[in-house]
């Protein structure tokens, strides 16, 4: 037996090791167009400093309260933390030292200036897809931002995630390199949007599910972000945050501003609408909503609203709730008041088969971003410290099934998960 096992494991170590071998030189190389792509001129780091901004780097390369992409943020992940590294111009700790070249392996290749490969927590599954062009304009503008010297923090993964050779076969399987390829049959407009959707805008990275090994699968189908707990909707089911029905002005006033008369972002995306998205030009997100309109759309669940005494006595405890907490700004009819207060009835937000985003906002409230278009929003003060986890299930289950809205209660058990999980 002793022996079998032995033969078993030297044959994973084989094909482990040739998985190895095929992964690991798989890269590919564009050269710069002209040594004008990477001259720190004000065009080009204008322009970089711009596509930093559509791919949303300060987000996770500057820790709160830190210098801007000095890194040092933790990301905890399934396998355990990353800290992101330090991208300003300091040659010792920072990417002083990294030419055009290396900057764009990173990107493209997803391989550090020395070889090693990177996590795809940085996604450059999505990135790959941006021209060398676009590349070498946001490596001139990381050059022109002041160095800060901060040590990068090593990894704290758990093995065997930590281990590169385990990094290049699972390369093997998800990440093939590949520069963007415009579909000569769309408009340019769609072409810019699936450019900016799918590569520098990265949507995918939390709007799509993610199977056992942390890779992306269908499409932009809804995902639960790990380890924060927000889930990210559905961008193709009607049911979650499908867009098919909506103008390209409403699309595009929610993610420059925020809010629209349909949605109110909170959350996560919040945070990405305030760093990024409001700094992206109009043309270029309509160009976004024009791709995210186009995409294939699932239809929503005939659901039948559920009954029995249980779920009777839940929903008359959370009616009571809601009478005494919420109405005066979302209305007896949940009709709120648009643009101030979301309103909740036919609200996909609420009516997911998800809840954790409607717990979530009770729980800790809900504030949309402060933007140029919508400086000082109104926000939603958080529930938690006034109401059990019971009464939270009790209210968000009559907010589901009210009004029409016919989602599935909630458990104070699901509650209790998400009161407990950090927001950050």
């Amino acid at each position: 037996m002793t022996g079998k096992i032995l033969i078993v494991l030297a044959a994973l170590a084989a094909a482990l090791l040739l998985a190895v071998i095929v992964a690991w030189p798989r890269e590919q190389f564009v050269p710069s167009a002209a040594p004008a792509a990477v001259a720190a001129t004000p065009e080009n780091i204008a322009r970089g400093a711009y596509l930093a901004a559509a791919g949303d780097c300060m987000a996770c390369h500057t820790v709160r309260g830190g210098e801007q992409y000095a890194g040092g943020r933790a990301m905890e992940t399934p396998f355990g933390a990353l800290y992101v590294p330090n991208i300003t111009p300091d040659r010792d700790t920072g990417i002083g030292a990294w030419s055009a070249d290396d900057f764009w392996r990173a990107l493209h290749n997803g391989k550090s200036r020395d070889g090693r490969l990177l996590y795809p927590a940085f996604p450059y599954t999505n990135y790959t897809k941006l021209t060398r062009a676009d590349a070498d304009a946001m490596y001139a503008f990381f050059r022109s931002v002041p160095a800060v010297k901060r040590a990068n923090t090593p990894h704290r993964l758990n093995f065997p995630y930590n281990q590169q050779v385990a990094l290049a076969g699972w390369r093997l399987m998800y990440f093939t390199p590949g520069v963007f390829e415009p579909v000569p049959a769309q408009s340019p407009a769609w072409n810019r949007g699936a450019y900016l959707v799918d590569g520098l805008g990265h949507c995918s990275a939390c709007h799509s599910p993610r199977n056992a090994a942390g890779a992306i699968e269908g499409g932009l189908g809804g995902g639960l972000i790990p380890t924060i707990g927000w889930y990210a909707p559905s961008l193709t089911s009607d049911a979650e945050a499908g867009l098919g029905s909506w103008a390209v002005p409403e699309i595009v006033q929610l993610l420059k501003t925020g809010q629209s008369p349909r949605a109110t972002v909170f959350g996560p995306m919040a945070e990405v609408v305030f760093k990024s998205l409001q700094h992206v030009s109009e043309p270029d997100v309509a160009a976004m909503a024009t791709y995210l309109k186009s995409l294939p759309a699932m239809p929503a669940p005939v659901r039948e609203p559920i009954k029995g005494q249980q779920v009777d006595q839940l929903v008359a405890q959370g009616k009571n709730l809601y009478d005494t907490h919420c109405i005066d700004c979302h209305g007896a009819d949940g009709k709120g008041l648009p643009l101030s207060y979301p309103p909740l009835a036919g609200n996909r937000a609420i009516t997911m088969d998800h809840s954790v985003n409607a717990v979530r906002i009770v729980l800790n409230g809900g504030f949309a971003p402060g933007t140029t278009g919508n400086p000082r929003p109104y926000g939603m003060p958080p529930f938690s410290h006034v109401l059990d986890d019971a009464e939270v299930a009790a209210v968000v289950s009559y907010i589901r099934a009210s009004w029409g809205n016919t989602a599935p209660p909630v458990s104070s058990a699901e509650v209790n998960r998400y009161r407990s999980t950090p927001l950050d």
